[in-house]
């Protein structure tokens, strides 16, 4: 009763649970919308409400049921019609289809005659259509495969131009009309082959021409080198003839054959052979360039041909300019270089001549410039290792032929004869090395005695080597003695052979008279200030080389420097280029001269002085010596007498001029008060040496005699021309010094000390304080010797008394001086 009470008192809520239901129901029945989310609400929505949604879905169901139930009862007549009028039919078809049989089977049977014979007259009709067409195309293949027959001919001979020409005509005329057939396509196919073939066979042999012309590049340059040669002497034939006003001037190529009467004579004259001169065409076959060329243009591919020609001339074109390593030991290197390289710029030319294109002007040029380029650079390397002037000229000859047969190209070969300047300085330098050492050897066999001429040939002899004129010694009567050495004459007569030497460069270079004047002097200029004057300072300085010796070369040099005039007159009468020229460059030899007489006389005054400090070295004082000798020491007797020798080898000099005369006087002179000087010197060092502690006045004693000795040689005037007593003054520095020791005059030293007129104005404080304490400690060491003797006890001491007071004074004199 309570439920009842209250569904009756909710009937919006009972319909509100049908309607949901319902769209329930409904979305199930829908297969597109997904199931989970309908089910949940079922279960989620409030109590029992599976149950009566169950319920529900019951009640759908059977209202489904009954509706299908309907619609099924609705059209079940007419299916069961349907069936019955169906079944009827299949008697008839069955009918139909046997009487259908029937009639084929007897029309087949009626039909089978004709259709036989109908086959037969087909058949026929098709061979008779095929023979006709087979004949027709047999006219158009028969044409196609003559020509290819004709294109493996021309292969198998190698006309390869002649068959690119067929196979254009088979693509072009002949193919196209057959194209359609099989071994047409297997021909056209074969086709690009077959030029690929001929692309490598011709590519082939122009790299076999390649490899032969470069191997007759050499064979090549030769013989345009020979024919340039032959073109320089024909041309001196011809200025020959033209001075007789009589001559023929013939056509000249160097591509092509000469043959001229006047050359040939003038050729067998010269002593060359009158063979036949092949030219380039005739040397190399060019024939596969050509072919190469054709070919690779009918293939439309001759760029590809020229790009690939001239990367290869580019390779070997830097092969050729690689010279061997020791291409500079001999003119057969330098020869095959310069053949190698004329040989190919001349196949160059001639391909530039003979085919259209292939090698452009510019191209060459470019090769030309890089092959100068390397030239020149290799040029100044390998000359530079050379060291014998005649392969330097060989060099220079081959370099001006090289460039003549160049220039007859018309390749520029203004840097060439540039070059040569510079190979011109080489060539200077290794004729300098050749001549120091004939110098040399000029100088290690002279015996640096005067001549000696024994009849008037010998003189004349001489003098006709060298320019030698006195009129005082052409008086004389033989024999007689000119003043220079042998190696006078020598050295004059190599001067001229360097300048001839040096001349021969110049030849053929095309050089004004005023330039090779010029350079010849530059050149003697050089052997006179850097080789000859470096012989003379070497030997000057070579220990073995004497005083007499060096007195020699004072006198041999001045006779040098006299004739630099005549190798003047000797380059102007070569060059017939007047010395008044404003640019005319003087020779230098004054000042080379002047300079090795002044390093001899430097030497002399040196070997003096050695000598003297061998002497000095021999003497042994005993400086605690009681009393002198009361003679002078052997050594000093013994240096004397050689400086009085030595300086009669002055007073004797030839002085058949009053040259010789005053340079050997001047000479003498200044190495005597040279020689004085240094004995002064170092007998004073002697006396002051810092080893020595004590000094005896017995030792001072036997010194002063020395220093006496010393001064009566100088006083002995051994050269003529000292003035009073100019030599005595090298020794007052040791001759006041021992008159103050010996005299003891220390109260006058003391007393005049730094008066002008002092009698012993030349003793220094230091010197004299220096000398007085060493004499001080030896009279201290001869008291203690001598202390038994009790009579020496007191003027010992007195003296050692004065002494010490002496000491003072002179120590209070220099400090004095220091402050």
């Amino acid at each position: 009763m309570a439920v009842s009470t209250r569904h009756r008192a909710e009937p919006g809520a009972e319909d509100r649970e049908d309607s949901t239901f319902k769209n329930i129901c409904a979305e199930l029945e829908s297969v597109d919308l997904p199931l989970g989310t309908t089910l949940r609400s079922i279960y989620d929505d409030q109590a029992n409400a599976h149950n009566r949604f169950m319920e529900k879905l019951d009640t759908r169901i059977r209202n489904h049921d009954r509706e299908i139930e309907k619609m099924c009862n609705f059209h079940h007549q007419g299916f069961v019609d349907a069936i019955t009028e169906l079944l009827k039919v299949r008697a008839d078809a069955e009918k139909l289809m046997g009487q259908v049989r029937d009639t084929n089977r007897r029309l087949q049977e009626a039909g089978r005659e004709v259709t036989v014979q109908t086959e037969d007259v087909i058949r026929c009709r098709i061979q008779q259509r095929n023979m006709a067409t087979t004949v027709e195309k047999m006219q158009l293949c028969i044409p196609v495969l003559e020509m290819y027959s004709k294109l493996k001919e021309q292969l198998e001979v190698k006309r390869y131009y002649a068959a690119l020409k067929t196979m254009e005509q088979l693509e072009k005329v002949y193919i196209p009309r057959v194209s359609q057939y099989r071994f047409c396509q297997i021909m056209a196919e074969n086709l690009p082959r077959l030029r690929e073939e001929i692309k490598e066979i011709s590519m082939s042999d122009l790299k076999d021409f390649l490899e032969s012309i470069r191997k007759h590049s050499d064979k090549v340059g030769e013989t345009a080198m020979r024919q340039a040669q032959q073109h320089r002497t024909f041309n001196s034939a011809v200025a020959k003839q033209a001075s007789t006003g009589h001559y023929s001037r013939p056509s000249y190529s160097l591509t092509q054959h000469t043959h001229n009467g006047q050359m040939d004579e003038e050729m067998e004259e010269d002593g060359e052979t009158d063979e036949e001169i092949l030219t380039a065409q005739e040397l190399v076959d060019f024939s596969p360039v050509y072919r190469c060329l054709h070919i690779y243009t009918v293939l439309g591919d001759r760029e590809t041909f020229e790009n690939y020609y001239r990367k290869q001339r580019k390779k070997q074109a830097r092969l050729v300019l690689q010279p061997q390593a020791n291409m500079h030991e001999t003119v057969e290197g330098y020869r095959r270089y310069f053949n190698q390289i004329v040989g190919f710029f001349v196949v160059e030319d001639h391909i530039l001549n003979a085919t259209q294109g292939l090698v452009t002007k510019a191209f060459t040029d470019e090769l030309w410039t890089m092959a100068l380029a390397k030239i020149i650079a290799v040029l100044r390397t390998h000359s530079s290792y050379c060291d014998d002037p005649d392969l330097v000229l060989e060099l220079k000859n081959l370099i001006v032929i090289f460039a003549d047969t160049l220039q007859g190209y018309g390749f520029p070969v203004t840097r060439l004869f540039d070059l040569l300047f510079e190979v011109r300085d080489q060539y200077n330098e290794t004729l300098l090395k050749k001549w120091a050492l004939v110098f040399r050897e000029i100088f290690e066999l002279d015996n640096y005695s005067p001549i000696p001429v024994e009849t008037e040939e010998e003189y004349k002899s001489v003098i006709s080597r060298f320019p030698f004129h006195d009129p005082e010694l052409e008086k004389q009567d033989f024999p007689k003695k000119l003043p220079m050495s042998q190696s006078v004459p020598q050295i004059y007569s190599q001067v001229k052979e360097f300048i001839y030497a040096s001349l021969k460069f110049s030849e053929s270079l095309h050089r004004s008279s005023t330039e090779i004047d010029d350079m010849l002097r530059k050149s003697t200029n050089l052997l006179l200030t850097r080789i000859l004057s470096s012989c003379l300072q070497n030997l000057i300085k070579k220990p073995h080389i004497g005083l007499t010796e060096l007195v020699q070369i004072i006198i041999n040099s001045t006779h040098l420097e006299q004739a630099c005039r005549y190798l003047e007159e000797f380059i102007t009468n070569i060059t017939n280029v007047s010395p008044e020229t404003v640019h005319t460059t003087r020779l230098y030899g004054l000042s080379t001269f002047k300079d090795a007489r002044h390093a001899a006389e430097g030497e002399i005054y040196t070997k003096l002085n050695q000598k003297i400090d061998e002497f000095i070295q021999l003497a042994d004082y005993d400086w605690g010596m009681a009393e002198s000798d009361g003679r002078a020491s052997g050594y000093l007797m013994d240096l004397i007498n050689f400086l009085r020798s030595t300086f009669q080898v002055f007073t004797h000099l030839p002085n058949n001029n009053n040259d010789h005369a005053s340079m050997s006087g001047k000479v003498a002179q200044t190495a005597c008060m040279s020689a004085c000087k240094h004995l002064s010197t170092s007998l004073m060092q002697m006396l002051l040496d810092s080893e020595l502690k004590q000094v005896s006045m017995g030792a001072i004693q036997q010194f002063n005699l020395d220093v006496i000795q010393c001064e009566l040689f100088a006083s002995s005037e051994p050269v003529p021309g000292f003035q009073g007593d100019t030599l005595q003054l090298a020794f007052i520095d040791l001759r006041q010094l021992l008159d103050l020791f010996m005299v003891w005059d220390w109260s006058t030293y003391l007393a005049d000390y730094g008066q002008p007129n002092s009698k012993y104005l030349r003793v220094n404080p230091v010197t004299a304080l220096a000398l007085l304490e060493k004499v001080h400690r030896g009279m201290k060491d001869t008291g203690k010797k001598n202390n038994i003797f009790s009579q020496f006890r007191k003027n010992d001491r007195d003296k050692q008394k004065l002494i010490e007071t002496v000491v003072k004074q002179l120590r209070s004199l220099v400090n004095g001086m220091s402050s």
